[in-house]
Parts: C-alpha cells; sequence; structure tokens
C-alpha cells in the first residue's frame, strides 16, 4: 500500500539535513546512511549516498530519474552467483 498523499514522502531528518549540509559545502564526500526506506527528493539530485545493504555500504549516486523512489531500490541486498550447471559448461 502507498502512503497518503497528504503526508507527503517519508524523509530521515537526519539524512535530510546531511544532504543538505552537503549541497551548502558543495561537498563531493558521499554521506553514509542506514535509512533504505527514504524517499529521494529533488534536493539530493547530484548528491552520493552509501546506503547499508546488510552487508557493506554500496555507493549510490542520485539522478534526475531516481526521484520519487526509495534509496534501498538501488543497494540490492541479494547477489546472484549463477546457476550450477552455467558453471559446468564454461569449462
Amino acid at each position: 500500500m502507498a502512503r497518503s498523499i497528504w503526508k507527503g514522502p517519508f524523509v530521515e531528518l537526519s539524512l535530510l539535513k546531511k544532504a543538505e549540509d552537503a549541497q551548502d559545502a558543495n561537498s563531493s564526500k558521499p554521506i553514509k546512511t542506514w535509512s533504505r526506506r527514504s524517499t529521494i527528493l529533488p534536493q539530493f539530485v547530484g548528491l552520493t549516498f552509501n546506503v547499508y545493504n546488510g552487508m557493506k555500504f554500496i555507493p549510490v549516486s542520485v539522478s534526475e530519474d531516481m526521484v520519487g523512489h526509495k534509496l534501498g531500490e538501488f543497494s540490492p541486498t541479494r547477489s546472484f552467483p549463477g546457476h550450477a550447471s552455467d558453471k559446468k559448461g564454461k569449462r
């Protein structure tokens, strides 16, 4: 179920503050975050976030096409090693 429109998009307040500070300082240093549920806002365009996927931090560079999506969508939590039969055929 989607979030109500009258509530607006959810963004962790600490993440929003860090993003605004980075924009003001023109910093290229990535912002480390555990908040995968935060929505990407237009203020985040051009910034880089290190999003935690449960094991490591994945760098996510935000572009205009990402606005409205969640940060966690661009940091996959599972890695697919491939099928066992594919490895036999490559020998």
